[in-house]
Formats: C-alpha cells, structure tokens, sequence
C-alpha cells in the first residue's frame, strides 16, 4: 500500500490513490500511539506508516458497506452511522441471485422453439458454446475476485480496477448498456406472455387483415411494454426494498416452474398427456380457428362439413370448390407429445431451418403437392414469423446464459466474498448449464418437432409449448414464467442504474457526472431515467428476437474483457497478483476471451462491429479526457512489460546512419522560483522532434538533495507543466547538485536509460556570460562543451533564445541558412531538413553556404555540393562563399587587445569606489573615441555608456559590459581591411590614455593603479589575434548573406585545448554571431548521421 503522504519522493505526483482502509486513517489517535517506548526508532514516521498491529486491528473492523460506491469514503464516513448489515452466505448471496438471473425467459418463451428449429445436436451445440463461454469467464471472473476485496460495485470494479480506466469505463458501459436491454428484453417477454397465453383479448390492436398478425403483436408489445416500464420505473423509484423482497418470490417461481418440466417430462413416460395437433397432408394447422379436426363429420347417416371445410372451401356444400392442396390431402390427427418412451427423439435430432412466412411441416408425413398459385394467407396453416439459421438461434439464446455477475454484483453483503464469489457463481453455471442441456434432450425426446418448430403454440389451442410438457398443468409455467421475468426486468431496473452511477461517480467519463447524483439516501434518480429511456428503445424494437443479440453483444463484450484481464494479469505475473482462487489459468481465460469474440461474430458481425466501435469510442474518449485515476491496474503493467522488452531489444550499440535521430537533452534553466527561464527552448524542442524520438528535459537546482527536495518537485511539475503547454513529448529529469557544473555533468552521463539514451545536447548559449557570479557563467558553458565532445555527443546552442517563435506562429517566407564549414557528421544538414517537417519552419527554404578558401576552386566545389545534396534527397540552394586571405585589420587587432585587456583587468581590478569610477570615465571616454573616429556610433551602446555612468556603484562586471558594449558598437561594419600601420592612431590613443591614468595616479598616489600601466601596455597574443581575425572575416560574411534569414546554422568552433583561453574563446562566438537574429551553433557528434545510402 502506497502511503499518499508527506514523504517527499513518494505519491508526489498528485494522483489521488484509491483510498486505503489502512493508512493514515484520520481516526487514529495520535496520543496513544508512542505510548511505549519501545518503538521510539520508529516514532517519526508512525504517521505515514502505523504499526502492524493497528494496521491488523483496522483490518478487522473493515467492514464494506453496502451503499457506495463512493471510492473515497473518508468524506462520507462522518455522515453515515454504522449500519449492521445481515452478512449472507454463498447459498443466499451468490447462488440464489445467480441462479435467478441466468434461468430466465429464453428458457420458457424461445427454448422449445431453438430445439426444434436447430434440431437438437446443433442445440446442443449452441448451448454448450454458451455455457462454455460464461464457465471459463466465470474462473477468470473469480481469480480477479478473490483478488483483494471487492469492494461494493462488483463486476465493474473489478474490471476498472485491473485494466485502468479506460477499459473499466467501456466495459463498464457496455455491462451497463447490456443490462438495461436485458431490462427491455424481460419486459417483452412478460407481455408476450400476457398477451399471448395469458388472456389474448387484452390486445389492444387486433389483425384486421390476414398477415397483419406480427405488425398488430409488435404494435401492443410497444404499447404495453411503455406501460410496464413507466410502472416499473416508478415501484423502482418508491423502493429498491420491495424489489428485493419479492426477489425471494420470484425465484420461487423459477424453480416451481423448472420442477414442473421435470415432473411433466417423467410424467409423459406412462401417461402422455392429451395434446392432439391436425395435419392437413404434412402441414400443420392451427387450431385458433376450428375446434374438430376433420373435413365432414357423420351425424344421423348424414355427412356435415365442418369448420375447417368452410376455411378452405367457398361454401359449407360438399359440392364445393376447395383449395387444390385440401382436397388431395387428408386431415390426420396425431399426439402433440407422444412421451419420452415414443423413439421420436430420432426424428428431432437433425435441423429444419426455414425462410420467413413458410408452413411448419412434420417430415415424414406423406402429402401431395397440389398446385402452388393459391395464396397461403387466410388458410389455418402455423407460419414461421422469421428466417431462422444456425447463427442467429446463437444470438437469441446467449442473453439465457447471462447474469452470471449477480453474485459478483452483490459482494458488498457478502459474509467472505472471497469465498463465496468463485464457488456459488460455477456452482450457479453448473446447475443452470446442467438445467438447459438436459431440457434440450427431453423436449427433443418428448415433443413432437412440429409443436416444437410452432412458436407460439398455435398448433395446440394457444397454449404455451413448454406448459403442455409441465405437470399438473400449463397454468403453472404460464404463471410461473409470468413472475420470473416480470422480477428479472425489476431487477434489471435496479440493478442498471446502480452500475451508472458507479461510473459516473468514478469521474471517468465526465460528461456522466450528472448521473451519479440521486436521492438524499443515495439512490440513483437521473440513472434511473436514462435507463428507462434506454429500455424504452428496446421496447420500441418490440421484437424479443431482435432485441436479443443486441444484449448478447454487450454481454459478450464484457465477458471478453473480463477474461482478457485475468490473462493479461497472469501472463504479467504482477506482483499484486495473487488470487485465493487457485484453479485459473491464462490458456482458460484466452480460449474464454476468444469464445467470446467469436460468439459475437456468430452472432451478427454487424452488431459486432458496431458494439467494439462503441467501446472503442469510450475508451479513447476516457483517454482523450485524461482518465486521471492510477488504480494499479494490469494494462499499466503491460505497457512497463512492453517497454521493457523493446529497451532489451534496441542494442546498446549505437544505431545504423539510416535511424539516427537527434535524441535530445535539453537543459533548461530554472529562477529562484523554480519556473523555466527560456520557455522558448521547449518550443524549439518540440519544432525540432514533432513527437518523435526521446526528449529528456534536465534541469539542475543547486545544493543537498535533502533539503532542497520539495523544491526539486516543484520545479519538476513546473516544467513538466511547461512541457505540456508546448507539446514537448518526453521526460523530465531534475537533479540537485552541490555544484552547477557537476549537475550537468550527471545529467550528460547518466540521462536515459539503455538504448534510449541521449545523443545531443540542446541548451541555450548564456547571455550574461560576462557576469561573474551568474551561475552559468562562462566557465560552466565552456566545459559543458567539452563534455559533450567527451561524451561523444553533439551539441546544439540556440543563441538568442527569447527571439525563436512559439508552436503558433507560421513563417510564410524566409530562409533556414546553413553555413558548412567543417564536416562533422552532417547534423547541419539534417537538423533544417527536420524543422521543416513543423508547421512552423514549413514554408522556409533551406540555403547552404559554404566557404572557399583562395585555393580552392569554387566552382567545383558548387558543382560537388549540388551532387551531394541531391544524393542526400535534400532540396537546397548551394552557395559558394570566398573568403580571401588578408590582412589582419586593425579593428581585429583592437578587438583582441580589448578583449585581452578585459581579462588582465578584471583580474587586477581592487580599487576603491572612486578610482573605480574614474577608471570607468577613462575607458568610456577612450571606447567612444574609438567609436567616433570609426563612425559606427551605435545609439544603443553609448545610451548604454551614459546610464552606466549615472549609477554611482560600479561593479567589475560594468567595466566588462562596458568593454563589450563598445566592441559590439562594430554592430553593422563589416571588417576595415587595411593595413596593420592603421592601427598606429588606436595606439596614440592607448598612450594618451595612459598618461592621463599616470596623472589619475599622481593624484592619488594609490598603488593599485600601477597594475593598469601592464594593461594598457599589452601586445595581443599572436594566436589570439588569427583566431579573432577569423571571427571578424566569417561574421562579416555571414552578415553580408544571412543577416535576414529566420534561421542561421553555424559550426561551432571547438574550444581551446590550453584552458587559460576559455573566456577568449567566448569573446570569439560572441564575435562570429554578432548581429544575427536567431543562431544556432552545431557541433557534432563525430558520427556520421546523415547518409546518401538507401
């Protein structure tokens, strides 16, 4: 049991757990808790974890109540009192219930009817697959049930608990929707009764015509049944109570009923009861509209014609004109149940399906065909009402075998569900599966097949086919079944309504929260509404055969589910696994699952079909919502299983040149609030993958993790938040450090894990790098750099960051420009191509730009690049850049010096306050006149000068801002190609400097300002001055292209091997980018990964 407390790694993701009998109960009383002493090594964390031996004690008094399927019942715990509820046993509990719901009316409206059709191998078969079906689901339904308690909610729990929300919640409405159509199904079968065998006068609307029998039977079926359920909604809404009070009534009538088949079927062995059926050749009359069976009768010598004559003849003579059939055949009467002795089982064994609308006839009868042109409607022949085939008697006998969650539905009341759950729900499915295959076999051997074929008992008075079987007499079955469906349709009534507003209140499917609200004691009243108007759809199709395989679907459908949990659970070995009930095993619960799929395909595919795509549409739905419920459940598992196995599966080697993706780090910086400071690096994040591959956003808080914990959590939803707002799919890992630069070093080295693993660093290029106590300063940034060269990865620095655009915005023109200037694996070359798979960059145009030294011919190398390219399968502009080698300028010569200067300096600098400013004046003054006489005054820069000047506290980073701020004033000049002698002027300059820093000095006679003398005395480091040449001449000529491009891609220069170079080497990135909008600064990996190869 997880504890959802204020420990700091665990349950910090603010999931609600499923609320737990055990811990952190608020009834526990603090004070006597430390009372012995004994445990004091434990004390501090006694109230996340208790003591054994209050948790074993709350185990006992954990009682489950009835009412409730409220998932956290802390808050309801102070308004309900205790109530005491009669546990009950397997025999009351489960059994009974079970047995209730699963023999019902199928059994006595359709089964004799299946029989005869089907023939009773292949009803025998029907059978037999469906109880075979419900068996095996019932052992995988008893596994998950003695798997932890159940709590109150029965067979959707389990399911929801298992398999997580979203299939919980689609097979949760499917055994809804099953259910409430079963509601409609009883009902149907209740006014068949009535109105069939009961009293047929009480029909509202009678056949005017021949033919219009079915129309004018479905017309008060949906009347009648409208009735029944605006009744039955209301005894619901008055009192569940009632309900079950004469459940036990009910019952009672099923069993009656089931004995007096049997008590009939013995009877029939030495007294067969009196049943006669007439045969008019080999067709079947129906005996609603004659009373003798027989074309004239002798009376007094003299011959009558009889009823039957007048219905087949124009006149009562016997000089007549008759149909054709009628008078070449004879009217014979035979026994309607010739008795289990009589063989006629032989006769019955094999099927007689027929088309809609033709006569039941007995086989073996002989009959002359007369002349077919006669129409059959108005003559008393007994007609099939539908087409019958193999398929569809599966569809109308499945929802007989239903209702074997009842018991499973009742856990709540149970003594041990454990227990009882497993053995009374076989123990039901043995008696019933033993109940329906036995009557198979004796209406077949009993009844003879034209009775059996005659749906509604036509053949025998209107009678109701099984009742002329049942012992004492038909009134018993009739009543009987009457009761017993009449209670199955209340119970479903009850029963349905309860399961919606156990969904709704789960809160899965939010647009159902309406329905978990009810009466003040809890029952659900808006369910009780949808419900009923479900019913009423049902009712409205009025035809009980119709309506059937509807209800098998959904029923189908959540067994299937119900097996794939247990198999999924056992094949996953999960470790919460452990169910009492030890006889399952997953081949069970996956032939289950498969018989289930394949019924529902006998069935009717298109029913199929459309059940699967409504359960699809829920579950995606409660994915889509975010199903925020962590039930621990077996599909969660198998995801991990899944991962797991494909992490085995992707070698530790690295990938083939063809899949190698930029799988990224990127490392984000976090405020003192923990919030991210350049959002904008996740955009491009989510720009560069558009969902593929891995992302590992890193992020590192400095100091002991212990302390700064919470802090370490806060930050992680902070970006994990972020992530979401700009759709970057992927991880995120937060590391707490002592050091920065050791954090990041961690995060390099151990982000990801196995094969999904990091190949490229993305990060944003540190703006205030000149500051020193900013935390990223530049030594930071400098040996991130090395280490991702270490590691063998590449590196990516976005420059510029906050100007890149969000995931909304849409360049409709523009360029992505590419400056190649060394081959380092080709990252350049992919990282546009895959930008431009994002709505964002779609529209830009891809430019590569490559530089030609003097040597070099140009030409050739365009011609080489277009070649390459089209290899590559990349569309591209080439163009060939040259740079000629020239003279060193006295602008690089200066910007060395200053740069050189700067270092010196800041190292040398401990003045007091007012030297400092005077020495800041003197810079200042020096850096504009540099600037004047080169006229590139850049507004900003001297503003920038000015208000630096206004503050009376410098700091050395000012003087450093400073000096950068003078050397970016070269903001929009390209390079001055002259000649070293030029840079005589800037040294006049320098001295005159000097001499008024010397007469500073003698002013103030301070020693410190001697150190300033070396400064301004210095030479520029001769390799220095050819690496900033370099800057200068390649930002020139980048400026020169690209200065309008929305995107530049830059190699990035490697830094130094001597470590003493690191802040020069920042000056000469910051050179060679200087005045481009966005920059993005390649290294690679080293690697190729990018190949002309198929």
């Amino acid at each position: 049991w997880t504890s959802y407390g204020e420990k700091c790694p665990g349950g910090g993701d603010g999931v609600a757990r499923e609320s737990s009998p055990f811990i952190n109960s608020a009834e526990m009383d603090r004070g006597n808790m430390y009372e012995g002493k004994n445990m004091a090594l434990f004390e501090e964390e006694m109230d996340s974890n208790p003591m054994v031996s209050s948790l074993l004690n709350k185990l006992a008094n954990y009682t489950n109540l009835t009412q409730g399927v409220v998932e956290h019942e802390a808050d309801e715990d102070s308004k309900r009192k205790e109530v005491k509820v009669p546990r009950m046993g397997t025999f009351i509990g489960v059994y009974l219930p079970c047995l209730q719901n699963i023999l019902g009316v199928i059994l006595f409206l359709r089964l004799t009817w299946i029989v005869g059709t089907a023939g009773v191998l292949e009803s025998f078969i029907i059978v037999f697959m469906c109880c075979a079906c419900t068996m095996l689901t019932a052992i995988s339904m008893s596994a998950i049930a003695t798997n932890g308690v159940v709590p109150a909610g029965g067979s959707y729990y389990m399911i929801s608990r298992s398999l997580g929300p979203e299939f919980g919640g689609a097979v949760g409405l499917c055994f809804y929707l099953g259910t409430t159509f079963a509601g409609a199904m009883y009902i149907l079968g209740t006014i068949e009764i009535l109105l069939t065998y009961i009293s047929p006068s009480a029909a509202i609307f009678k056949a005017e015509e021949v033919g219009e029998e079915t129309e004018a039977m479905l017309n008060n079926m949906r009347v009648y049944g409208t009735c029944i359920i605006i009744l039955m909604a209301i005894v619901v809404f008055v009192g569940v109570k009632y309900v079950n009070k004469l459940a036990l009534v009910f019952l009672a009538c099923v069993i009656l009923s089931i004995i007096a088949i049997y008590a009939g079927v013995i009877k029939t062995a030495f007294d067969p009861p009196d049943f006669p059926i007439c045969l008019l050749g080999n067709r079947t009359l129906s005996k609603r509209s004659f009373d003798v069976c027989a074309k004239f009768t002798e009376s007094n010598n003299e011959t009558k014609t009889t009823t039957l004559w007048r219905l087949f003849c124009d006149s009562s003579l016997l000089n007549a004109t008759c149909d054709d059939y009628f008078s070449l055949n004879n009217v014979t009467e035979i026994q309607g149940i010739p008795g289990i002795m009589s063989g006629v089982l032989a006769d019955n064994l094999w099927s007689a399906y027929s088309e809609k609308g033709s006569i039941v006839e007995k086989k073996d009868q002989p009959s002359v065909a007369g002349s077919e042109d006669t129409k059959m409607g108005g003559l008393p022949y007994v007609f099939t009402d539908i087409m019958t085939y193999f398929t569809m008697l599966v569809g109308i006998y499945f929802p007989s075998v239903t209702g074997i969650m009842a018991g499973s539905n009742r856990s709540g009341d149970l003594k041990d569900a454990q227990k009882s759950i497993p053995t009374g729900t076989i123990l039901a499915i043995s008696t019933t599966s033993f109940i329906y295959l036995s009557c198979i076999v004796l209406f077949g051997a009993c009844i003879e097949g034209v009775i059996l074929r005659d749906k509604f008992g036509e053949a025998v008075d209107g009678n109701l086919v099984v009742g002329t079987l049942a012992w004492p007499s038909p009134w018993v079955i009739v009543i009987g079944s009457f009761f017993s469906t009449c209670g199955a349709g209340l119970q479903s009534l009850t029963g349905a309504p309860r399961l919606l507003q156990a969904i709704a209140r789960d809160g899965i499917v939010p647009f159902l929260q309406v329905f978990g609200h009810g009466k003040a004691n809890g029952e659900p009243t808006w369910a009780l509404l949808l419900t009923a108007g479900i019913c009423e759809i049902g009712i409205l199709i009025a035809s009980l055969d119709s309506v059937a395989p509807i209800l098998s679907m959904f029923f189908l459908m959540c067994y299937m589910f119900v097996n794939l949990a247990c198999a999924v659970q056992t094949l996953l070995r999960t470790p919460n696994w452990r169910p009492r009930f030890k006889y399952y095993h997953w081949t069970l619960s996956f032939l289950g699952m498969s018989l289930c799929l394949a019924l529902m395909f006998i069935c009717s595919w298109y029913y199929a079909l459309i059940a699967m795509l409504i359960a699809g549409c829920i579950y995606k739905y409660i994915e889509y919502r975010g199903a925020e419920k962590e039930w621990g459940d077996g599909i969660r598992g198998l995801s991990l299983n899944a991962a797991r196995y494909a992490l085995l599966r992707v070698e530790d080697g690295p990938p083939h040149t063809k899949n190698w993706r930029p799988q990224l780090l990127v490392l984000l910086n976090l405020d003192s609030e923990q919030l991210v400071k350049h959002p904008r690096l996740l955009s491009f994040t989510s720009q560069l993958k558009a969902g593929k591959g891995l992302t590992i956003v890193g992020s590192v808080l400095q100091g002991i993790y212990l302390d700064k914990c919470t802090e370490a959590q806060k930050a992680e939803e902070n970006v994990k938040a972020l992530m979401g707002v700009e759709k970057t799919k992927g991880f995120c890992q937060i590391v707490v450090s002592p050091h920065f630069r050791d954090g990041i070093s961690y995060l390099i080295q151990s982000a990801g894990l196995g094969g999904m693993k990091h190949n490229t660093v993305l990060m944003a290029w540190p703006q205030s790098w000149k500051q020193t106590e900013n935390r990223f300063s530049w030594k930071n940034f400098v040996d991130t750099v090395r280490e991702t060269t270490a590691a063998q990865q590449a590196l990516l620095v976005a420059k510029n960051i906050d100007l890149f655009p969000t995931n909304q915005e849409r360049f409709t023109e523009g360029n992505i420009d590419v400056w190649w200037i060394v081959h380092d694996g080709g990252m350049l070359m992919l990282l546009p191509f895959l930008l431009r798979q994002h709505k964002v960059w779609r529209k830009c145009k891809m430019r590569i730009f490559t530089v030609a030294q003097m040597d070099d011919n140009s030409i050739q190398m365009k011609k080489d690049l277009q070649m390459f390219l089209y290899h590559l399968r990349l569309n591209a502009e080439v163009e060939v850049v040259e740079m000629f080698e020239n003279d060193i300028s006295a602008f690089t010569y200066e910007k060395t010096l200053m740069m050189e200067q700067r270092s010196q300096m800041l190292k040398q600098m401990q003045l007091s306050k007012n030297e400092r400013e005077r020495e800041i004046q003197s810079i200042t003054d020096e850096s504009r006149g540099s600037i004047r006489r080169k006229s590139f005054s850049s507004p900003q820069s001297i503003g920038q000068d000015a208000q630096a000047l206004l503050t009376n506290d410098y700091r050395e980073e000012e003087v450093a801002q400073l000096i950068h701020d003078r050397n970016t004033a070269s903001h929009s000049a390209p390079a001055i190609k002259a000649s070293v002698a030029a840079a005589v002027p800037e040294k006049v300059q320098m001295t005159w400097t000097k001499e008024k820093f010397v007469a500073e000095k003698h002013k103030n006679k301070d020693s410190n300002v001697s150190g300033f003398k070396d400064i301004f005395n210095m030479k520029p480091n001769q390799s220095n001055v050819r690496r900033m040449h370099t800057a200068v001449k390649l930002n020139g000529v980048v400026l020169n292209k690209s200065q309008h491009a929305q995107l530049v891609l830059l190699n990035m220069p490697g830094p130094p091997k001597n470590r003493k170079g690191d802040e020069n080497y920042m000056e000469f990135l910051e050179v060679l980018t200087e005045g481009l909008d966005r920059v993005l600064l390649v290294r690679g990996s080293g690697r190729e990964v990018i190949t002309i190869y198929s």
